[in-house]
């Protein structure tokens, strides 16, 4: 699977950079770190802690795509994207298996400890920084 797939399906289109939108989704980022950030991670918060870290990830993801011209419209195809596109091959990755993990949490019924949570939940947050500082450091948050 490459990248140009997911454009032939139609799960990725060409678009224009939407400033306003790209804003609002790390205003709507930060919002949510801060509240997510207050909440104890323990047995039963962890499966949907994570899932929604994973969420504010993928919004992050989404407006790097906008910043860069892209719609994507597939959690799998933001893995091609980072890998072919932005060539960040590690966080893709992580990307994809943090993917495989929430899937698992919110479509089987899986479980996460809250060791595991927690290490995850960390990377998640160090990535956004990460992503937000090399790819959306021009949009005035």
């Amino acid at each position: 699977m490459t990248f140009d797939d997911f454009v032939k399906k139609g799960q990725v289109r060409r678009a224009s950079e939407d400033r306003n939108l790209i804003k609002s989704l790390i205003n709507k980022a930060n919002e949510d770190i801060e509240f997510f950030n207050s909440l104890k991670i323990e047995s039963k918060s962890a499966r949907k802690l994570l899932s929604n870290y994973y969420d504010i990830l993928r919004s992050v993801l989404e407006a790097i795509a906008s910043a860069t011209g892209y719609k994507i419209y597939s959690h799998e195809a933001f893995t091609y994207f980072l890998k072919e596109i932005k060539n960040e091959n590690v966080i893709s990755v992580k990307f994809d298996r943090f993917r495989k993990i929430r899937n698992s949490i919110n479509y089987y019924g899986d479980d996460v400890s809250v060791d595991e949570a927690k290490k995850i939940i960390d990377e998640i947050k160090r990535m956004i920084n990460l992503l937000i500082k090399k790819y959306l450091k021009d949009y005035d948050v």
